[in-house]
């Protein structure tokens, strides 16, 4: 469950999309942001949800949030809150 007091200062939308077009979104966003700034990357594709953890392990950013949910459709969403280290 995300904390209602962690704000993003970025959002990245990369539903539909499929690795690794999200995991080079977040790079880029992450390259363009200040240390201590909050990504948060909406996904629809399911192998993100080990090649963001791995992509921060591997990168020294932090995980702060990682979640599954479903979206009205009933498919899966997940969502990820990366603050960059």
């Amino acid at each position: 469950m995300f904390s209602p007091d962690l704000t993003p200062t970025i959002q990245l939308n990369t539903r539909g999309l499929r690795c690794p077009e999200p995991v080079m979104m977040l790079h880029q966003a992450i390259r363009k942001s200040k240390s201590g700034d909050v990504v948060e990357v909406l996904a629809t594709d399911p192998s993100t949800s080990w090649d963001i953890p791995k992509f921060c392990m591997h990168l020294g950013h932090e995980l702060l949030a990682q979640e599954e949910l479903k979206d009205a459709t009933g498919l899966k969403e997940y969502r990820y809150l990366v603050q960059k280290g």
